[in-house]
């Protein structure tokens, strides 16, 4: 077990806060509940970010980039927005030596001059539908701020579609829902529950609100990305109003949708350890670190770093650039620099010392596992990528079955506190209360509902009202 990190049985968050410290991830900034992210963390987040892009891409989406300030009087046309949000603004008041006539407001999220500038650019169907997301930076002055998961400044991605009809407006929605799903289960190795939100969880200014649920190691939940209908609410706020096929005058449907780099950490309480961070394969900034190791100077500078950089160079050729990396920290001994790679989560770790230069071989050692044998040099390039497909698909099949083990069905509120209480994870009850039974239930017991699955439509009779006919859902303490 490492010494520079707390053991997560000890103290789970400051476990939490070890991992991002010894990988390097980010740091606290000046500025109270913002944050540095760090290379390695920024690496990590590009990688991410690439698997989001390329499939919005493939689903017709363009990016492009609006203003960081926006006028207050905009987030005050949609009542609800600006209630929902009020509370988190941060509000320039001054600029250039003067007080400016109206306040500006730090993007919270771009709902309000997105809308302002569609309204602008739609006039017809033809102008119909509007695809854009945007990468950027948002402000939501966070009081108890933690790394990647609540800090007040952090990075995110946020669409913002406009449709002719509200079931287009609807498909957008869902479509996204999944494109997250597919995403965060394919490429970040995180086994989610997509569902819909509950009235007192709904976006502000949504009809409706979907989201993708994720258990993390402490038991808790994770929002990890969202996609909301917002109905013509925006479009009626912000008049985005279009001439429709039959002549008539019709306000737009429009959609948002955004994750953000809390899901680094939702990888870190998802994936690591005691001794430190560990990265699914497809997202890691470097999937396969090789070390020459010989206490011989001559051997190591003229024989295994020269055999070592022409491994990661054939690497590269099939896993990408930079993805292969050599390590020459020589002033280092051989134990520490082993564990310098595993803190930083790299899925596989080559050897390669005289004894495996002689045989043909270089030793291999999983991060996920700690599984180590020996691979016939020239099996490298085809024998690594298989390797870190197993070190991928292991990862979600853990975490898996680790909220299979802690999902539990309840069907009374004695119950509902009793595993609550004593065991944690994820509850799963009929429910069919109002927005009022949700805070009273998250008032005395601090779960609130996750979701409603989408993938389990039955009905039963609601836990705590007693009504029939009421959704499943998933209540649990989130983050």
């Amino acid at each position: 077990m490492a010494r520079n990190i707390t053991p997560r049985e000890t103290d789970y968050s400051q476990w939490y806060l070890d991992v991002i410290k010894t990988a390097e991830l980010a740091d606290y900034a000046p500025v109270r509940g913002c944050m540095v992210v760090r290379p390695n963390g920024y690496a990590l987040w590009e990688n991410i970010q690439q698997q989001f892009d390329r499939r919005f891409k493939e689903t017709g989406h363009v990016n492009a980039y609006f203003p960081l300030l926006i006028p207050n009087s905009f987030l005050e046309k949609e009542a609800k927005h600006v209630e929902g949000f009020a509370p988190e603004c941060a509000v320039v008041t001054h600029a250039g030596g003067e007080e400016l006539e109206e306040p500006l407001v730090v993007r919270p999220t771009s709902e309000t001059v997105i809308g302002h500038m569609y309204s602008k650019w739609v006039q017809s169907w033809r102008d119909l539908p509007i695809l854009i997301n945007q990468w950027c930076n948002v402000m939501r002055w966070e009081k108890r701020p933690r790394l990647f998961l609540r800090t007040s400044e952090f990075l995110w991605q946020e669409g913002h579609t406009a449709h002719a009809t509200s079931e287009e407006a609807m498909e957008e929605t869902l479509k996204m829902l999944e494109v997250y799903r597919e995403t965060m289960v394919d490429e970040l190795a995180l086994p989610v529950i997509p569902g819909e939100k509950s009235e007192g969880e709904r976006f502000p200014g949504a009809d409706n609100t979907y989201t993708c649920e994720t258990m993390m190691s402490d038991r808790k939940a994770l929002q990890a990305g969202t996609s909301h209908f917002l109905g013509q609410n925006f479009a009626k706020a912000f008049d985005i109003k279009f001439q429709s096929m039959a002549g008539t005058l019709e306000h737009a449907w429009t959609t948002s949708w955004g994750v953000s780099t809390r899901l680094i950490g939702a990888i870190i309480m998802t994936h690591s350890d005691n001794d430190g961070l560990i990265l699914p394969p497809r997202v890691a900034p470097v999937q396969t670190v090789i070390l020459p190791i010989s206490p011989d100077e001559a051997m190591l500078q003229e024989k295994l770093l020269p055999d070592a950089k022409e491994m990661a160079a054939n690497l590269c050729r099939i896993l990408g650039i930079q993805r292969a990396q050599v390590d020459m920290q020589f002033h280092m001994r051989p134990g520490d620099r082993f564990f310098f790679h595993l803190q930083r989560g790299v899925p596989l770790r080559l050897e390669l010392g005289e004894r495996e230069r002689a045989e043909g071989v270089v030793r291999y050692v999983r991060r996920d596992t700690g599984e180590r044998g020996d691979i016939a040099r020239d099996a490298v390039v085809e024998k690594i990528p298989v390797l870190l497909e197993e070190i991928q698909k292991e990862l979600l099949r853990r975490a898996t079955e680790f909220r299979a083990a802690n999902t539990v069905s309840v069907s009374s509120m004695d119950e509902f506190k009793d595993v609550l209480e004593n065991r944690g994870g994820f509850l799963k009850a009929y429910f069919a209360g109002s927005r009022e039974d949700e805070k009273t239930i998250k008032d005395a017991t601090g779960a609130t509902v996750r979701c409603f699955p989408l993938a389990d439509e039955t009905r039963g009779t609601c836990f705590y009202t007693g009504k029939k006919d009421a959704r499943l859902a998933i209540f649990a303490k989130a983050y």
